[in-house]
């Protein structure tokens, strides 16, 4: 199939978003907007996910690209939602039409050679005005007290050094009077956490899941890798001085043992792709509305051909941020202790274009929405010094995060 590749004028980003989250991909970023529409142009099958990729040459084999040459990830680029499970058969999509937009390097189109045109698809578009709705049915899975007694058993376990950390996670669902329109999602997970990736994405059993992820899995970049792990939290309470919590927690023994934990895995896991692996020497404060988590940056640079973008997604994930360690041991344990499967929760969610360029964010503080339904999911990462109240209460602060975006008071 052919693509062509032209810078594009004109263009309203509120419009391009809504449709995005509606109808197709959507993933925006600080620097980046990048939306997918129009259909599927090309179908990537992944049949054993990311335990054994197929050669990203064959991804693209047979597609040419023309036009003018443009910014990593004008090109062809493929969108995924990947599940939690390594092992999940899942897969990418090309979409018809991706247009990206960059507040330096301008915005571009591509289009295959049947792409309807990007102005049928977007006249008459209505721009998302609906509002949170009242929850009219609710119901945590597990509750609050079997959490915490998971998180019990989670405990005992660690303090046998059999693991280091486990991730436990729980979910809510519900039902609101009226069908949720991802746009109006979107739209104000956009405004309120602003330092957030915004994404939206189909998912095979035809929900929609639209979140805000504040942590990028990983970058890539001709020979260069960017990742920043996030563990340890704490809530924001309103209407308080946040410098107050987030000094207690960079200075928190607990939170800053979670977190080294995970920074450091992912070092580990980057250091044989690349010549030199450098890390933030301390962690820094990520501060979101509702809560604040402890971040590393971490980066690999490399003088030979770096993996691609998906080969190290594969390296990398479950990270110990939403895993454990060590990763099969803590595999095991959440599947003895969570009541159901996470599906897409905490999966990789991002691009990759035909030079193996992309970038992967985990797929967390998300709704999944099927008409007036809706589903959450929140985890905690639990070590050795771990308080089983505490914990169930970092979820529930989370998930009312996610859902202030659909409902109208928190849970």
């Amino acid at each position: 199939m052919k693509f062509t590749r032209r810078p594009l004028t004109g263009f309203d980003i509120q419009v391009l978003r809504a449709a995005g989250a509606r109808h197709g991909y959507l993933l925006e970023d600080a620097d980046s907007f990048r939306v997918g529409l129009g259909g599927v142009a090309i179908a990537i099958d992944l049949p054993r996910g990311l335990v054994d990729l197929p050669n990203q040459a064959d991804f693209f084999a047979g597609h040419v690209i023309e036009g003018v040459k443009g910014p990593a990830g004008t090109g062809i680029v493929a969108f995924g939602t990947l599940p939690f499970e390594r092992a999940a058969r899942s897969s990418l999509h090309v979409p018809h039409i991706v247009v990206s937009h960059f507040p330096q390097l301008g915005t571009w189109i591509t289009t295959s050679e049947v792409a309807p045109p990007l102005e049928d698809i977007i006249a008459d578009l209505e721009l998302p005005s609906q509002e949170t709705q009242v929850a009219v049915s609710m119901a945590y899975q597990p509750s609050g007290d079997e959490y915490a007694h998971s998180v019990a058993v989670a405990v005992e376990d660690l303090r046998s050094q059999r693991l280091t950390k486990v991730v436990l996670a729980r979910s809510v669902q519900g039902t609101v009077d009226w069908p949720i329109d991802p746009a109006a999602v979107a739209h104000r997970l956009h405004r309120r956490e602003p330092q957030c990736t915004i994404y939206a994405t189909p998912l095979p059993d035809g929900r929609r899941f639209v979140g805000a992820s504040p942590e990028l899995l990983v970058s890539r970049t001709d020979n260069t890798a960017l990742c920043h792990p996030l563990a340890g939290t704490i809530a924001l309470p309103p209407d308080v001085r946040p410098h107050d919590y987030q000094a207690w927690l960079l200075g928190s023994a607990k939170n800053l043992h979670e977190h080294h934990i995970v920074a450091n895995e992912v070092a580990a896991a980057l250091a044989p792709y690349f010549d030199s692996v450098d890390a933030d020497e301390h962690p820094s404060i990520v501060a979101l509305r509702t809560v604040a988590h402890l971040g590393t940056w971490i980066r690999g640079t490399s003088s030979k051909q770096a993996p691609t973008a998906l080969e190290l997604v594969a390296a990398l994930h479950p990270t110990a941020a939403v895993g454990g360690l060590p990763r099969l041991d803590a595999a095991a344990l959440i599947a003895q202790l969570e009541t159901r499967d996470r599906g897409h929760y905490a999966g990789p969610v991002g691009w990759i274009d035909a030079e193996g360029d992309g970038a992967w964010w985990i797929g967390i503080r998300g709704v999944m929405i099927s008409g007036a339904s809706f589903e959450a999911w929140a985890g905690a990462g639990i070590v050795s010094e771990s308080d089983p109240i505490a914990e169930r209460e970092e979820t529930r602060n989370k998930l009312a995060s996610c859902l202030a975006a659909v409902l109208v008071d928190r849970i």
